[in-house]
Order: C-alpha cells, then sequence, then structure tokens
C-alpha cells in the first residue's frame, strides 16, 4: 500500500492510503523517455484497471480481410503497335482507302421516339397476326374435337339403343325373371290394344264380334304359351336360388378394419355350411359316373348318419336304395325321382339349424315362433299371414293392404303395367344419393308408387328441359345440390342434362325466370302430395324453417 499526503486547506493535510494491485499480465509498453545524464528510463505511465471485456456477439468482429487491403497490379499493352502518319512536305501518302464520312441528317428525340413507336408497332402486328393464328388453329382443333365427340356420343346412343331393343327383344323370346315376363305381359296388352282400335276402325256389328273372339282366343293361347314357359323358368331360378341361398350360409364372416381392408375369418359352421354345400352340388349333377355317383352317395350317408332323426333315416334309406338299383343297373332315367327325392330331403336337411347353424342367419322364418308375431301382416287377398318384407306399402298408405305376389298376379291378369321403368329411376336416385354420403333420409322412404306418381301425374312422363319422354333415359337429381333430395327439390331430365345441372353454381343464372317459377310449382304440388305422409310430416316442417 502507499500512504499519500493531500492538502485538505491551508495549512492541514489528510492520509489518503491508495491500494495497488500488481497486474496478473505482464505490462505493456507504452513508451517514455531516458535520463541522458543519469541513465534513468521512465515510463509513459499505464492505467492499473483490468480492461472491460466486451460480451461476444457470436460476430467476428476483428478479421485480417476487413483490415488489410489487397492490391493487384497489371500492366495492359496492345498486342499490335499502330501508328498515324500524315501527309506533308516531302511526304506523299495515298489517299485512296480513306474513307470520307460525313455527317448525316440530325434526329430529334420526337422523330427518334415516333421511329421507335413505328417499329413497336410493326413488331406487334407481326406477334398479334401469329398468335391470332395460333387462336384460330387452336379453335379449330376443338371444334374438330367436339364434333368428334358429338357424333361418337350419337353413335354410342345409337348403339345402345339399338342394344336395348336387341335385349328387350331378347328377353322377351327367353324370359328368365320377373322383370321379363313383366316385358312380355305389357308388349301382349299392347298388341291387344292395337289390334282392338283396328277392329274398331275397319269392323262392324258381327264381324266385329268375330274379330274380337278370334282375339280373345290367340289372347288366351298366348298367355298359356308364356305359363309354361313361367313354369321351366322357375324350376331352373329356383335351382340358382338354392345355390345362392347354400352359398350365403358358406361365406365367412368379414368386417372392415379401421384402415379400410376387409378380414375375413372362417368358423366351424362357415366351414360345415361349406362342406354340406359342395356335397349338394355334388348330388344335384345328372351327367357323372356311376363310381362317383356312389361315392358322393356313401360321403353323404356318413355326413347325415352323424344326427339321429327321422330325416337322417329316411336320407339313409333312400340313398340305400339308389346304390342298390345302380348295382343292377338300373337305367338312370329310372332313377331320376328317387334323385330328386333325396335332393329335397338333403335340402331339407341343411336348413335345419341344429344341424346347420349357420343357416339360422338367413332363414325368413325364425325358428322362434314368437318373433314371428312381431312382424307379420295379413294379406286381405290370398288371406295368408306374411313377413313385413312380402308387402310394397307406398308411403302415403295408411294400410298394408295386398302382398306383392297378389299384386303381380292382378297387374298380369288386369292392367299389365311396365314398372321397370320406374324402378330403374329409384335405383339410380338412391345410388347418386348415396355418393353425396350427407345422411340423405327422404329417398328411403320413396317406394315405387309415390315415384310413380310423381313421374307420371307431377312431371308429365317427360324431361324438364327437353321434353323427353323415353322414360329408361330419364333420371331424378336435386334441384338444389346443396340440399338433401326430397320429393320438393327434384327435377326430373335425361342422363345428359343431369350432369350439367349438377355443375351449374347458380341457378338463377343460368335459368329463367319463367322456367324456375315453373319448377317451384311442380315441388308445391309434390309438397301438397306428401304431406298427408305422417313420416315426411318432419322433414316438411324442417324445409320449412330453412
Amino acid at each position: 500500500d502507499l500512504v499519500t499526503f493531500i492538502l485538505t486547506d491551508l495549512d492541514s493535510f489528510q492520509d489518503v492510503t491508495v491500494k495497488i494491485e500488481r497486474p496478473t499480465y505482464h505490462k505493456p509498453f507504452l513508451g517514455g523517455f531516458k535520463h541522458r545524464i543519469t541513465g534513468v528510463e521512465f515510463h509513459n505511465a499505464g492505467s492499473q484497471t483490468v480492461p472491460k471485456k466486451r460480451p461476444d456477439k457470436g460476430i467476428k468482429v476483428f478479421c485480417r480481410e476487413t483490415q488489410t487491403i489487397f492490391e493487384k497490379n497489371k500492366l495492359q499493352q496492345t498486342v499490335n503497335t499502330t501508328s498515324t502518319q500524315m501527309a506533308k512536305i516531302g511526304l506523299y501518302m495515298s489517299n485512296m482507302t480513306d474513307k470520307l464520312i460525313r455527317p448525316g441528317k440530325y434526329v430529334t428525340a420526337d422523330e427518334y421516339h415516333k421511329r421507335r413507336l413505328e417499329a413497336v408497332i410493326v413488331l406487334q402486328t407481326y406477334f398479334r397476326r401469329w398468335h391470332a393464328i395460333n387462336l384460330v388453329q387452336n379453335l379449330r382443333e376443338k371444334k374438330r374435337l367436339r364434333l368428334e365427340w358429338e357424333a361418337q356420343e350419337e353413335l354410342n346412343k345409337k348403339k345402345e339403343k339399338e342394344e336395348k331393343i336387341r335385349s328387350e327383344h331378347k328377353r322377351r323370346l327367353n324370359p328368365k325373371t320377373k322383370e321379363d315376363y313383366e316385358l312380355l305381359y305389357h308388349a301382349l296388352e299392347s298388341w291387344r290394344q292395337e289390334e282392338i282400335e283396328q277392329f274398331n276402325r275397319t269392323l262392324t256389328g258381327t264381324e266385329r264380334k268375330a274379330a274380337l273372339c278370334g282375339l280373345l282366343e290367340q289372347e288366351a293361347q298366348l298367355i298359356a304359351s308364356i305359363g309354361r314357359h313361367k313354369l321351366d323358368a322357375d324350376e331352373e331360378n329356383q335351382q340358382k336360388a338354392v345355390l345362392h341361398f347354400l352359398d350365403k350360409c358358406a361365406q365367412p364372416k368379414s368386417w372392415k378394419a379401421f384402415d379400410g381392408k376387409i378380414t375375413e375369418m372362417d368358423t366351424q359352421y362357415t366351414l360345415h355350411a361349406r362342406e354340406l354345400l359342395e356335397i349338394y352340388r355334388s348330388i344335384s349333377m345328372n351327367e357323372i359316373l356311376k363310381d362317383e355317383r356312389i361315392d358322393v352317395l356313401l360321403t353323404l350317408r356318413r355326413t347325415v348318419k352323424e344326427h339321429g332323426c327321422k330325416l337322417t333315416q329316411e336320407i339313409v334309406e333312400l340313398i340305400d336304395r339308389e346304390v342298390d338299383l345302380m348295382l343292377r343297373d338300373v337305367k338312370e332315367c329310372n332313377l331320376e325321382g328317387l334323385r330328386k327325392r333325396i335332393c329335397t330331403l338333403f335340402l331339407q336337411y341343411i336348413k335345419t339349424p341344429k344341424f346347420n347353424p349357420e343357416v339360422a342367419r338367413i332363414l325368413k322364418v325364425p325358428p322362434d315362433p314368437l318373433k314371428l308375431y312381431k312382424n307379420v301382416n295379413f294379406c286381405r287377398s290370398c288371406k295368408n299371414y306374411l313377413p313385413s318384407t312380402e308387402f310394397s306399402v307406398p308411403a302415403n298408405s295408411r294400410t298394408v293392404g295386398r302382398c306383392r305376389l297378389c299384386c303381380k298376379i292382378d297387374n298380369e291378369a288386369r292392367q299389365r303395367e311396365e314398372f321397370l321403368k320406374y324402378r330403374l329411376i329409384l335405383k339410380n336416385l338412391r345410388e347418386s344419393e348415396a355418393d353425396y354420403q350427407d345422411d340423405a333420409k327422404i329417398v328411403y322412404l320413396v317406394q315405387q308408387q309415390d315415384l310413380q306418381y310423381m313421374v307420371e301425374n307431377i312431371w308429365g312422363c317427360q324431361s324438364a328441359l327437353s321434353a323427353s319422354d323415353d322414360l329408361y333415359d330419364l333420371v331424378m337429381v336435386r334441384w338444389d345440390k346443396h340440399r338433401e333430395w326430397s320429393p320438393w327439390n327434384t327435377i326430373l331430365l335425361t342422363k345428359d342434362e343431369a350432369d350439367a345441372h349438377l355443375k351449374l353454381c347458380s341457378l338463377q343464372e343460368v335459368y329463367e325466370a319463367a322456367f324456375i317459377h315453373r319448377i317451384n310449382h311442380k315441388h308445391i304440388r309434390a309438397k301438397k302430395y306428401f304431406a298427408q305422409i305422417p313420416a315426411m310430416a318432419s322433414f316438411l316442417h324442417r324445409s320449412g324453417n330453412q
């Protein structure tokens, strides 16, 4: 420590102690001087305060590149040294190769910009000509493609119509399903009406009555012929229905996972049902060898013998009888009745839930009789108690009415109408509504009779735009695609018109006010008709709020 005296007043001093900190680092030389006589060196004073550290900013502040400049000198010298020699006294220079340059016309700024504008206009003219040529070529190409597409569409429609006529003709010649017989009876009724109209125009009195009697006989013969075809088709369809029923029993359990994959699992009951299906297919085959037939019968005998009851005993007796007759070389035509009995009894065996548990979930008649009372209705026409699925009840009906079979028989005997076109319209409507995935409900409440009333009485069996009356080409779609389909939010159009209608964003901008008013009037008529249906009341109230 160093003690220093400091003068505070005129005659007073104060002792001040000054602490000297010895630096831990080497003191830098900051300059000084040397006494020439004594040789003492005096250094310039340095601060004893430790230098303050600057915070690190993460950026390199001092570097050699920023503090040092690099200079580079490079000499430039032409390759060829040139010089200019002028003529003078005593020296002649030829001027044959010299060029005489004269000043041109002075161009003002306005003239220069005008000339540039004219050049730009010329460039734009040629560019626009090139662009117009390309545009016209593109339009011609689009027109050509459009005409080709229209011609192809017209050809496809023509082929589709021809294929439809050919298919209807084939279905009438070889009817298989109930829709085919519906078309056949409708054609018969159309032919009868045409003949009656012709007789009424051309004949009178007894001649007309004789012609009508002859027409009645022809109609009776045609109905009998249709009935014979129907019996043969029913037998064939019954065998297909039995195989389809057994195939459903043999299907494995399946469910859809969260990732969309379908998982299938076989249980002991589905495997057993599959074995019974294979056995039934084998015994139903007619053209097989004797040894193969005997093997199939023995397999069937072992299968049914596992359960002892009156049915299995009868099947075993019939199998033993057929094997005995086959060993005696009895003709196959004489064994047809016995084989049909075996197939019928084995089918009854398969349909018994005790022997085939998997069949219980598919049978229309449940094993528990108490379940029948919950969902059975009485048909006033055929006087039978049938499940509710056998009745086609319109949405505005308050009673069950007749079953489907009675309605079908009555239609074949009297009106002979064709309902396939209405079923197709309803099927296409439900498929299109299912694609929206907005939980539509009204479309599944509407039945075929309701749709038929809408098409015939409200929409007049024709398209709202083109008045096309081909019901096979007409579809029902939403009038406003952003709202759920309902009888008061629909329009009847052709397939092409429906595709174009569903692409519209605003109906008011495309359709005229008179057309929109006419469609709204049809919707009011539909509301008035369906307002009497209790199931539609809540939907009508909701649409009114919207």
